[in-house]
């Protein structure tokens, strides 16, 4: 596919997509539709501060808010559907009064497309392969011809238990410079603090739809969960321009810190509809790498943030009327 030489024409294009293959959900993401937003605390370690000098590894605690996510675009997918993994976590570490930085990952090590055209290219395919389709069908031939696509749909998803007991993989790589103005390319790794565990497809099918909201409400009204976030670390050759390319286990992990999480935040529904997430750092000591699927995910969060603000505030309006 022809790279589109519109950035905004791309956006609305994946935009569309996305709500041919799910529908129009006004005031909701196109993807990782359902979630809830809780509040949390982040705590460096000396191997962040050693990696970065960016400003919330180089203080002692950092406020930061987590929403949690079901996968697909519709805001009322049982928690208990294949679709709705991989599942999602964002980050937003408050550094200052509006001013973050952000950190972006779903359950799945990997993404299937190395470029937003791509991307489009596989959500149109998707889109087109109802039940009525021809075999085979376009998702079909699409996967046939792209074998990162099929890889990463072929990727084990299984039920977890909990959100807090699911690791989480940012999808692309950065830049992490230290005070020295050494710099490492890594990808992030939110490793949680309780050993992960997984349902049976037929334990999955048993619990109630909204299981996974529910059981990290009960959790923290009962104490709290935490999370380490590591950076794994890229080593000579490796390729940090390409999101569909994994790096071998193997590779050094740096403790960047820790995350509690304290409960949820009040009128989540409205908060998740306001709060835009970035993937690109804007911060010092963290930037982004050379992967050019980077500033089209900024691109689409931010048009579709904006929508998803507007829609809240017609909601508002015909609330108060």
């Amino acid at each position: 596919m022809t790279p589109s030489k519109d950035p905004q024409a791309l956006s609305r294009d994946i935009l569309q997509a996305f709500v041919n293959v799910n529908g129009r959900h006004a005031g909701f993401r196109p993807a990782h539709a359902k979630g809830i937003l809780l509040a949390g605390v982040f705590t460096p370690s000396s191997g962040g501060m050693a990696l970065t000098r960016a400003p919330h590894l180089q203080r002692p605690s950092t406020p930061v808010t987590v929403r949690f996510s079901d996968f697909a675009g519709v805001p009322t997918i049982p928690d208990n559907d294949p679709h709705a993994s991989p599942r999602g976590m964002a980050i937003r570490f408050h550094l200052a009064e509006h001013v973050h930085t952000d950190i972006v990952a779903h359950s799945a090590n990997g993404f299937p497309a190395r470029t937003a055209e791509e991307f489009l290219e596989f959500l149109r395919a998707l889109g087109a392969s109802g039940p009525d389709a021809q075999k085979p069908t376009p998702i079909e031939q699409y996967l046939g011809s792209h074998p990162a696509a099929l890889k990463f749909v072929q990727m084990p998803k299984p039920f977890p238990t909990s959100y807090a007991t699911e690791t989480y993989f940012a999808v692309n790589a950065y830049r992490f410079i230290n005070a020295a103005g050494t710099a490492r390319f890594g990808r992030y790794r939110i490793v949680p603090e309780t050993d992960g565990s997984y349902l049976s497809e037929e334990d999955a099918a048993g619990k109630s739809p909204d299981y996974l909201q529910n059981e990290i409400v009960d959790r923290l009204e009962n104490g709290t969960a935490g999370f380490r976030i590591q950076v794994q670390l890229a080593e000579e050759g490796d390729i940090t321009d390409d999101s569909t390319v994994d790096w071998p286990e193997g590779r050094e992990k740096v403790e960047l810190g820790a995350i509690q999480l304290i409960g949820v935040v009040p009128d989540s529904e409205a908060a998740q509809r306001h709060i835009i997430f970035d993937p690109i750092p804007r911060t010092e000591g963290i930037e982004p790498s050379a992967d050019p699927l980077l500033q089209p995910r900024a691109d689409v969060y931010l048009m579709s943030g904006r929508e998803r603000r507007a829609a809240g505030q017609t909601r508002s309006s015909s609330v108060s009327g």
